[in-house]
């Protein structure tokens, strides 16, 4: 169980979230809605400690991940793709995705197992990374963050910029982890697509839970939809 118990933090004196409260199941996929700045972002970032907690706790199964640097949470078993992919440009395909197996020791099954997910690399493997097309980079970065054998994939709005079908490939992607016992933490603004992946839904506004629900109840109240992400479904 990865958890969030009443988590603060701060840029500077602005208060950016504000007793977070989640908690995501292996297996689960829990999706974060709100509009720009509601702080969907900063949550991911706090649990992988990129950005400082002043108050509260980050558990992985029961061990608190907030006094940890940066770099050991990975190996705890938490993957993160971020918003703009932050791959290694000059780096080949194949070389991103051994930086990936490098985290917690895994090998080439585990490799074998992210290009089945996402074929499309496997022809471009001696390419650069910086040369791949968006939709490309996107399916990069998943694979290489699933090449550490994650417990937990944070993914931070992957959809971005990308066309519908690239969109799909993702949603099925989050539904295969989710069989494969991997909880997705994940960040969209595609109302859509989360309505159709998630199990639960989180509601974020001005760094705060406001709303929690199913998908189908969700879907059900267009007021909510309208309150905190300012569109109508």
């Amino acid at each position: 169980m990865l958890a969030l118990d009443r988590v603060n933090c701060y840029y500077g004196p602005v208060h950016v979230l504000s007793d977070v409260s989640l908690a995501l199941a292996p297996g689960e996929i829990l999706c974060l809605l709100g509009r720009n700045g509601a702080g969907k972002t900063t949550t991911l970032k706090a649990i992988m400690g990129h950005v400082k907690v002043k108050s509260g706790r980050i558990t992985l199964d029961g061990r608190e991940l907030t006094r940890l640097a940066p770099h050991e949470i990975p190996r705890l078993g938490i993957a993160y793709v971020p918003q703009g992919r932050r791959l290694f440009p000059l780096l080949t395909v194949e070389e991103n995705l051994r930086m990936g197996l490098l985290v917690r020791g895994e090998g080439d099954e585990t490799r074998e197992w992210a290009l089945e997910l996402f074929p499309a690399l496997r022809e471009r493997l001696r390419q650069r990374a910086g040369t791949l097309s968006g939709g490309q980079q996107q399916m990069l970065a998943t694979a290489r963050a699933l090449c550490a054998g994650p417990k937990f994939l944070l993914m931070d709005e992957p959809s971005e910029g990308l066309m519908p079908s690239l969109v799909e490939k993702l949603l099925d992607t989050a539904r295969m982890l989710k069989a494969r016992e991997v909880g997705v933490l994940l960040v969209e603004q595609k109302v859509d697509a989360v309505l159709r992946v998630a199990d639960r839904v989180v509601l974020m506004e001005n760094g705060s839970v406001k709303y929690e629900s199913t998908p189908a109840e969700l879907a059900s109240k267009p007021e909510v939809l309208l309150r905190y992400v300012g569109v109508r479904r």
